[in-house]
């Protein structure tokens, strides 16, 4: 009789742990064939100093211990008494990055220090991306960690590092858990003509988003087509002025969830990505594109748009970026786009703490230009 596969869960507190774990994981497996295990993550209580911080980031050994993998899912400082101080003080040294985001208590989010990657300016924000960060430690410790990369590279480098970031997520525990708890409807076929409606005025180009029944949702066909478009809009140097809609009661919903776990390839998947990058294109054609943003703008549906040197909004519009939330992370170039539009500390909060963004607070940070 076949014995049922064996569930373990267990708290990581040190680098020698993990190594006995790993041993006892491989004894375990060979006597009992398929095993589910999980890293139990340890929460830190009480914050730390900001000189804690920077002791533990210049220590190889504690920076080391200060991951994800080895249980601390976060590292929570507190800055409020002190950031004034605390942003003009320099490293001491080559300061490592740890394996987690770090959470900074502080009373804004306009002026800290490089080693934060998050700011808390109230309790209920504290508890909603510490537990967001809990039940997604992996997908945020590689969404900060991607987000440090990228604001030091180039717009290219930081989509080819987004891929490949997100291909492994594609394969990652989280995002299968999350699969197995959403049973989705397989995707339809469509007619590839009609995913994108072209209208050419003198030098003017008008390319609309055109899947209103699946609120515009960003499918494969669908990337492709738009990608196609803005193409034309690229070799054709007589276009000055290309102009983004959707169609229907929606801008865009962001990634098609009846599309999502297809991907049996990830490093195919991520060449397919970076074959058909309409974010690459975007930002080529920056100064020549309007971005007319309504209703839901979510993922893909903000993520292109920020690409964008003029992205307007109608009231009661509303942006979001839900990734973590399933394992993964932005996808069609957010990291990169709204990066550069609102910064790091931003970015992160919206992606980790999956709220909704309205209008004003949008215009306010910068990731749209006008409200109409």
């Amino acid at each position: 009789m076949a014995l049922a596969p064996l569930r373990v869960v267990v708290s990581i507190r040190s680098r020698s742990t993990f190594n006995k774990l790993c041993i006892r994981i491989r004894q375990l497996r060979q006597t009992h064939g398929a095993m589910e295990y999980i890293l139990y993550t340890r929460v830190m209580e009480s914050p730390i100093t900001f000189s804690e911080l920077q002791a533990r980031l210049a220590s190889v050994q504690a920076e080391g211990e200060s991951s994800a993998v080895f249980g601390t899912p976060y590292l929570l400082v507190d800055i409020k008494s002190c950031q004034a101080e605390v942003v003009k003080k320099p490293s001491t040294g080559q300061l490592a990055q740890p394996g987690c985001p770090v959470i900074a208590l502080a009373e804004n989010d306009s002026i800290v220090p490089p080693e934060i990657d998050l700011v808390a300016g109230s309790d209920v924000e504290l508890s909603l991306l510490t537990e967001a960060i809990k039940n997604n430690p992996v997908a945020a410790t590689m969404l900060v960690s991607l987000l440090r990369h990228n604001e030091k590279t180039s717009v290219e480098d930081g989509l080819f590092a987004e891929s490949l970031s997100y291909s492994c997520l594609q394969n990652g525990q989280s995002f299968k858990n999350w699969l197995g708890k959403n049973k989705l409807r397989k995707s339809t076929e469509e007619d590839f003509s009609s995913l994108v409606l072209i209208e050419r005025d003198e030098d003017q180009l008008t390319i609309v988003l055109n899947r209103p029944q699946k609120r515009n949702a960003y499918s494969a066909d669908l990337r492709d087509a738009l990608y196609e478009a803005l193409s034309l809009a690229n070799i054709d140097e007589s276009i000055e002025k290309v102009i983004v809609r959707g169609a229907g009661e929606n801008f865009s919903a962001g990634g098609d969830l009846t599309e999502f776990g297809e991907a049996q390839d990830s490093a195919f998947a991520h060449i397919a990505r970076m074959t058909r990058n309409s974010g690459m294109l975007l930002n080529q054609l920056k100064t020549k594109t309007e971005f007319y943003l309504h209703g839901a703008c979510i993922g893909a549906g903000i993520e292109l748009p920020s690409f964008s040197d003029c992205v307007i909004a109608s009231k009661g519009t509303f942006f979001q970026l839900p990734e973590v939330a399933m394992g993964l992370i932005p996808g069609a170039g957010g990291t990169v786009s709204i990066l550069n539009r609102i910064g790091r500390i931003r970015t992160a909060f919206m992606a980790i703490s999956n709220e909704r963004i309205d209008t004003e607070t949008a215009l306010e940070w910068g990731l749209i230009d006008q409200i109409i």
